[in-house]
C-alpha cells in the first residue's frame, strides 16, 4: 500500500480522513448560514422579486448628470479643505501628545499611562458617532467637519508615531542624557530627527484616510461633498449620486497618487 513520504501513515486514510473535515467544515457553514437567515430574517424571494427595481438603480446610476457638477465642484473644493485643515490640527496636537505617552520622554510611568488611556479613548469613537456630537455641540457646517477630523487624525496618528518613539534607537537619547539635557531637548534633538520621516508618511496616510471619511461626515451635516451625496440619495436622484462617486473616486485616486510619490522620496 503506498504510503505518505512524512507521516508514514496510508495515502487512503490520509484523503478520506480530510475529506471528512472538508465536510463538517461544510456542514457547520451552512448551519450557520441559516440560522443567520431565520436570525435575520432574511427573504432572498423578496430580494429575487425586487431585480427590476435593482436594475432600474444601477441604470440610473451608469448614466450621470454631468451638468451637475457645477454644483459639485464648491462642496468638493470643500472636503478638500476639512481634510487638509483638520489633518493639521490633528499632527499639530497629535506629535507633542504622543512624546507624553512614552516614558522615555516624560520620565513618568504615571503620566505616560494617563496619556495612552487619553489615546486610546480617542481612537475607539466611531468617527460618525464622533461627527454627530460635534454636530450637536457646534452646529452644521465645515467647522463640525474640521473637528471631527482633527479628532480622529490626532488619535491615529498619535498612536503609530508613539509607537515609533518607543522603537527608536536610544542610543543618541543616552548620548543627549550624559552631557546634561532636559528632556524638551532630548525629544527635539534625539528623538524628532529618528521620526521625522514617519511623520511625514503618516501625515499623508492620515489625509487619504481624512478625504474619504469627510464624504461620509456629510451625512451628519459635517459639511463638503457628502452633503449633496445624501441630498441626492434622498430625492432618488442616482443620476447625480453617480457623478458625486466619480468625482469622489477621481479625487481619491489623485491623493493616493501623490501621497505615493511623496512617501517613495522621504523613504
Amino acid at each position: 500500500m503506498t504510503r505518505t513520504p512524512s507521516a508514514g501513515r496510508p495515502l487512503k486514510d490520509t484523503v478520506h480522513r480530510n475529506l471528512w473535515k472538508r465536510l463538517a467544515t461544510v456542514i457547520v457553514f451552512v448551519v450557520c448560514f441559516l440560522a443567520a437567515k431565520d436570525a435575520t430574517e432574511t427573504d432572498f424571494g423578496e430580494a429575487i422579486a425586487n431585480m427590476g427595481q435593482a436594475a432600474d438603480f444601477f441604470s440610473n446610476l451608469l448614466s450621470p448628470d454631468w451638468a451637475y457638477f457645477a454644483k459639485v465642484w464648491m462642496p468638493l473644493v470643500q472636503t478638500i479643505r476639512m481634510s487638509v485643515v483638520g489633518t493639521s490640527l490633528g499632527l499639530l496636537f497629535g506629535v507633542p501628545f504622543a512624546f507624553l505617552c512614552t516614558s522615555n520622554v516624560t520620565g513618568n510611568r504615571v503620566v505616560a499611562m494617563v496619556a495612552r488611556v487619553v489615546m486610546d479613548i480617542i481612537r475607539t469613537i466611531p468617527t460618525l458617532l464622533l461627527a454627530a456630537l460635534v454636530v450637536a455641540f457646534m452646529g452644521i457646517g465645515q467647522v463640525s467637519g474640521i473637528i471631527t477630523i482633527a479628532v480622529f487624525t490626532f488619535g491615529i496618528v498619535g498612536q503609530l508615531i508613539y509607537q515609533s518613539i518607543e522603537i527608536s534607537d536610544p542610543g543618541p537619547v543616552e548620548a543627549a542624557r550624559s552631557v546634561g539635557a532636559n528632556r524638551m531637548q532630548i525629544a527635539t534633538w534625539s528623538i524628532l530627527p529618528q521620526i521625522g520621516q514617519d511623520i511625514a508618511s503618516y501625515a499623508m496616510y492620515a489625509f487619504e484616510i481624512n478625504i474619504r471619511a469627510s464624504v461620509i461626515l456629510g451625512y451628519v451635516g459635517a459639511g463638503g461633498v457628502g452633503v449633496l451625496l445624501n441630498s441626492s440619495l434622498s430625492l432618488m436622484r442616482y443620476d447625480r449620486v453617480s457623478l458625486v462617486i466619480l468625482t469622489v473616486l477621481v479625487l481619491v485616486v489623485i491623493v493616493d497618487w501623490v501621497s505615493e510619490i511623496i512617501r517613495k522620496r522621504l523613504r
